[in-house]
């Protein structure tokens, strides 16, 4: 690709601002996206089409914004907006150095929910796309896992129209989490009705059985510290108990396993949390890492035994962010 041609998009980006179809910031997110995007792929001949491709979903979405619903499923026609994330995300992973630790997991787990039994992850949560990075890792051997995966999302996912191309393609429980749900405060109640909904739409899922739920406890990303290491996010015990009574409730036997991703490098989040849409996109192409840990016991675990109920929650959060953690320190001492 000539200079011309890469120079086309930058072209466009420019005329949706002169149209104030965007605006100005959106356009400086837009042209720094697409340098990196360019940079980092190493087939050129595809970046303009797939980027081409990327402005006209942002179009789309800042004219006729999608409205989600507390749950939504993957949006496959007219627009394949699963392919699309895929076929937009996969040029920017060396899959060759991509791992998955735990992999026999997987057979299990898809076995598990033939039987009609639910499976949720615990998990980290690293860049905006991890839905579509987890897919990536497991479209060749679990296709059907990958597709049919459901992710708890939060609201920035939902609005943002340079993030909502990617929400599209994949299955959402749409929540407002913690940190966004006092802003702006006259939001709060109608925000909170939207949260109940949602959870009475999960607890739905669960009765029906065969469900596989993703979700960060954390309730956002990790980030780095201040000597640059990347720390994975605590856990929120409220969260985790939440998930806990829903399963319980359902009456359908329900495994939890630990999540741990390594997918940071591909799109680092900015180095601090922002509470207004608008984040500056970086991309690189990397190797992405998941490892899937042993089968958790909600039951019994390092400090089950304690008489005050928030202690014992707390316990297990902790718990269960260790395992995490642990997971994800092996990510570089076996690529070593």
């Amino acid at each position: 690709m000539d200079k011309n041609s890469k120079s086309s998009i930058q072209k466009r980006i420019q005329a949706l601002l002169d149209d104030q179809i965007i605006t100005e910031p959106i356009k400086e997110i837009l042209d720094s996206f697409y340098e990196t995007y360019f940079d980092a792929v190493i087939e050129k001949e595809g970046v303009q089409e797939a980027f081409s491709q990327f402005l006209d979903l942002v179009l789309l979405q800042c004219q006729h914004p999608y409205p989600f619903e507390p749950y939504h499923s993957s949006v496959r026609s007219p627009i394949d907006y699963y392919k699309f994330g895929l076929d937009f995300l996969r040029p920017l992973v060396v899959r060759e150095k991509s791992t998955i630790l735990g992999q026999e997991r997987l057979a299990e787990i898809e076995a598990q929910m033939q039987r009609g039994e639910n499976v949720v992850f615990f998990a980290n949560h690293q860049i905006e796309p991890d839905p579509i990075a987890i897919s990536l890792l497991l479209e060749d051997h679990h296709p059907k896992l990958a597709h049919e995966m459901i992710f708890v999302a939060g609201a920035r996912v939902l609005t943002d129209p340079l993030a909502v191309p990617f929400s599209l393609g994949c299955n959402l429980l749409c929540i407002y989490s913690k940190r966004y749900i006092d802003n702006p405060p006259e939001k709060k109640l109608e925000k909170q009705l939207h949260n109940k909904k949602t959870m009475q739409l999960m607890s739905s899922l669960l009765k029906e059985g065969g469900k596989c739920i993703y979700v960060a406890p954390s309730g956002g990303r990790d980030r780095q510290n201040s000597k640059g290491v990347v720390e994975i996010a605590p856990f929120d015990s409220q969260s985790i108990e939440m998930f806990y009574l829903m399963a319980k409730k359902s009456k359908r036997k329900t495994h939890f396993y630990p999540m741990a991703l390594d997918t940071y490098d591909l799109m680092p989040p900015p180095e601090t949390i922002q509470k207004e849409l608008g984040e500056m996109r970086v991309t690189n192409r990397v190797p992405i890492h998941l490892a899937i840990g042993t089968e958790i016991d909600m039951d019994h675990f390092p400090g089950s035994d304690q008489e005050d109920k928030h202690l014992r929650r707390k316990s297990r959060a902790d718990y269960i962010w260790d395992c995490v953690r642990q997971d994800y320190q092996r990510f570089s001492k076996d690529l070593s």
